[in-house]
C-alpha cells in the first residue's frame, strides 16, 4: 500500500520539491550569496538525514537527531542548538519536536540536577543521559551549555510565534535553569561546553557571553508571559552582565578566549542572539571590533575556532560571519569555507570540523549541526516568518513522556566500585560456569578500561584485545524489570549461572539499562548466589566493560 500510495504521489511531491529547491535557493543567494547558498544547500539533506522522525502516542512529532561520529548520543543539547537554525524555518511542528524530547526528560524526576541535561542516551535508546556524570553525578556536565541553549532555543521559538505558550509548561524548570546561569554564568568555572573536543576551559568568554544571553531571553519569556517585574529583574541582571563582560573580555583589538588569559582569542558566536532576539545587550563597537581582528585571523581555507588550533567548526563559523550584519565581512568569512569544501578531497559528507591550513577533515562527519548554516534567515524576521509559516503548525499537544523509575539492585562503577576476577589470557570454554575455579585469575575494582573512553569510570586498567571477567552475587527479587546496567566498549556477552543473559556488539557512550534474555531471566536464582561472567572484545579506539542491575517499573514503550 505505501509503494502504491508513493507511485501515485511521486508526480506531485517532486513538483512541490522542485518549487521548494527553487524558492529556497533564491532566498539563500538573497541572504548571503551564491557561495554561502551552496554551501547551505549542501547541508540541508545531512542535516534532515542525522535525524530519526517519530510519532508520540497523540500523534505529535518528535525529532531524534544523533550525534554522528563523535560519541553517538541521541538529542544532545548542544548538537540541537546550532542545528535549530533550519528547524526554525519548517514550521512550528518541527521547532518544537527537536526540543520537547529534552525539556520532558529536563523537566521529569528523573533528572534531579540545577542544571539542563546534555542528552537523552545512546543513539537509539532514548533512555536517559550518559554524557558526562549521567543522571548520577555532576561530573563532566555541560551545566551553563545546556541551561543557557535550551533557554535560548525556547525564547527564539517565541520570538516567531509572537508569544510564550509554549514555555509555560516547562516554566519552573526554565526558570530554575536561568537561577543556575544567575549563579554561574558570567564567570563560568571549569568545565566543558559545545566544544568539548577542545577539553576543559574556566572562565570561557564565548560561555560567558551564551549565559548572560539567556539570562536576557529569560526576561523576554517571562515578559510575553505577563510577569513585567520577573522580565524586568533579569533583563537588567543581563544589561549589567554585559557591562562587566566587555571589560573583563576585553583584549585590545578583540576579546579574550578566557578572561585569565591574555592574548587568546576566539570566535563569539554565541553573540548572534543579541541581535536574533532583538536583546541589544552588547554594544555595537564590541562586534565590530571582533569581526575586523577575525579577518586577520583567516587561513586560505577558514577561519580557526580560536588561538588553540586551525581547526574551524562550520556551522560557527557562519554563526560568526554575521555577527555584525555586514554582508560583505561575511562573504569574506564564507568564502574560504567555500573553497575549503570545493577542493578537497575528501569524498566524505560534509565535516564540521576541518582544517583551515590545508583541506584534509579533522573529523566529525555527516553530523545534524549543519543545520546552522541557515542561521542568517533568523537575521531578517520578514524571511524567516514567510518560512515559518510555511510548516505544519497544530494546537494538539504531545503525549507525556513515557518514563519509568529505576533504582540499583546490583551496583555498577558509576555508583560503586565492585571487585571482579578476571582474566586477559582465554580460558577454557567452562569459565562461564560456577563449577570453574578461577582462584589464578587476578582481582581487579570495576569498571575495566582505559582513561579517555567516553563515560569509562576505570577502576582496573585493561589494554589487551579480550578480558574475561567474574563475579558472584546475590540478586534478590524485585518488583517490576531486572536489567542489566551495562557499559561496553566493544562487543560484549554476559552469563548468568552459565547461561547467556545478554550480547551486545558495537560500543556505548556511557551506561544503558538492558532487557535480559528469557533464558537468561529463568537462570536467575533468586535470593541465593548467582555467577555472573562477562567477556569483552576489543578492536580499535577507546575500551571498557562493567555492569550492575537495575530494577526498572512503570516505563512504557
Amino acid at each position: 500500500a505505501l509503494l502504491a500510495a508513493a507511485s501515485k504521489e511521486f508526480a506531485s511531491i517532486k513538483t512541490r520539491c522542485d518549487k521548494f529547491d527553487v524558492s529556497m535557493e533564491r532566498d539563500l543567494v538573497k541572504v548571503g550569496g551564491q557561495k554561502y547558498a551552496d554551501v547551505a544547500i549542501l547541508a540541508y539533506r545531512q542535516a534532515i538525514a542525522a535525524n530519526k522522525i517519530a510519532a508520540d502516542s497523540n500523534g505529535r512529532p518528535l525529532l531524534f537527531p544523533k550525534e554522528n561520529f563523535s560519541n553517538g548520543c541521541v538529542n544532545t543539547v548542544d548538537v540541537i542548538y546550532p542545528m535549530a537554525p533550519l528547524f526554525f524555518l519548517l514550521g512550528a511542528d518541527l521547532a518544537k519536536a527537536i526540543m520537547v524530547p529534552i525539556l520532558d526528560y529536563g523537566s521529569s524526576p528523573r533528572w534531579r540536577f540545577p542544571f539542563a541535561p546534555h542528552d537523552l542516551g545512546t543513539y537509539p535508546l532514548a533512555t536517559g543521559q550518559v554524557y558526562g556524570g549521567g543522571e548520577r553525578t555532576e561530573e563532566n556536565q555541560m551545566p551553563v551549555e545546556e541551561s543557557g541553549n535550551m533557554i535560548l532555543l525556547v525564547a527564539g521559538l517565541a520570538k516567531i510565534e509572537g508569544n510564550a505558550d509554549f514555555a509555560g509548561k516547562y516554566w519552573p524548570y526554565l526558570k530554575k535553569w536561568a537561577d543556575y546561569l544567575k549563579a554561574k554564568g558570567l564567570d563560568p568555572e571549569n568545565q566543558l561546553c559545545t566544544d568539548d573536543f577542545m577539553g576543559h576551559l574556566a572562565h570561557n568568554a564565548n560561555l560567558s557571553v551564551k549565559a548572560i544571553l539567556a539570562l536576557g531571553a529569560f526576561g523576554q519569556l517571562a515578559e510575553m508571559r505577563g510577569d513585567r517585574a520577573l522580565g524586568k529583574e533579569y533583563i537588567d541582571l543581563a544589561k549589567g552582565y554585559a557591562k562587566q563582560w566587555e571589560k573583563m573580555a576585553a583584549n585590545g583589538n578583540h576579546t579574550r578566549l578566557a578572561f585569565d588569559r591574555k592574548d587568546t582569542w576566539s570566535q563569539k558566536y554565541n553573540m548572534v542572539w543579541d541581535d536574533i532576539l532583538g536583546l541589544n545587550l552588547f554594544t555595537k563597537s564590541v562586534k565590530e571590533t571582533e569581526m575586523a581582528f577575525y579577518k586577520t585571523k583567516l587561513n586560505p581555507w577558514g577561519l580557526p575556532l580560536d588561538n588553540r588550533s586551525n581547526g574551524m567548526k562550520v556551522d560557527w563559523l557562519v554563526w560568526t560571519a554575521t555577527l555584525n550584519r555586514n554582508r560583505a565581512d561575511f562573504e569574506t568569512l564564507v568564502a574560504p569555507l567555500w573553497k575549503n569544501l570545493n577542493e578537497t578531497n575528501d569524498r566524505v559528507p560534509i565535516c564540521d570540523w576541518i582544517h583551515t591550513d590545508t583541506t584534509k577533515m579533522i573529523g566529525m562527519i555527516a553530523r545534524p549541526v549543519l543545520g546552522g548554516v541557515y542561521l542568517p534567515f533568523l537575521q531578517d524576521p520578514a524571511l524567516w516568518k514567510k518560512w515559518f509559516k510555511q510548516g505544519p503548525a497544530s494546537t494538539e499537544p504531545w503525549a507525556s513522556l513515557p518514563l519509568g523509575t529505576f533504582e540499583t539492585v546490583i551496583p555498577a562503577a558509576d555508583d560503586k566500585a565492585a571487585e571482579w576476577k578476571y582474566t586477559t589470557s582465554q580460558p577454557s570454554e567452562d569459565w562461564l560456569r560456577d563449577t570453574f575455579a578461577d582462584s589464578s585469575w587476578k582481582s581487579g575494582l570495576s569498571g575495566f578500561g582505559t582513561k579517555g573512553t567516553p563515560g569509562s569510570i576505570i577502576g582496573t586498567k585493561w589494554d589487551t584485545g579480550d578480558i574475561w571477567l567474574r563475579r558472584t552475587i546475590t540478586i534478590p527479587r524485585v518488583k517490576g524489570e531486572l536489567k542489566i546496567h551495562l557499559h561496553h566498549d566493544e562487543d560484549v556477552e554476559v552469563y548468568i549461572n552459565g547461561v547467556l543473559a545478554l550480547k551486545k556488539g558495537g560500543y556505548t557512550g556511557g551506561y544503558h539499562n538492558y532487557s535480559l534474555t528469557e533464558a537468561g531471566r529463568k537462570a536467575i536464582r533468586w535470593g541465593v548466589k548467582n555467577l555472573v561472567a562477562v567477556h569483552c572484545h576489543q578492536t580499535t579506539g577507546g575500551q571498557y566493560v562493567d555492569l550492575g542491575f537495575v530494577r526498572v517499573e512503570g516505563a512504557k514503550k
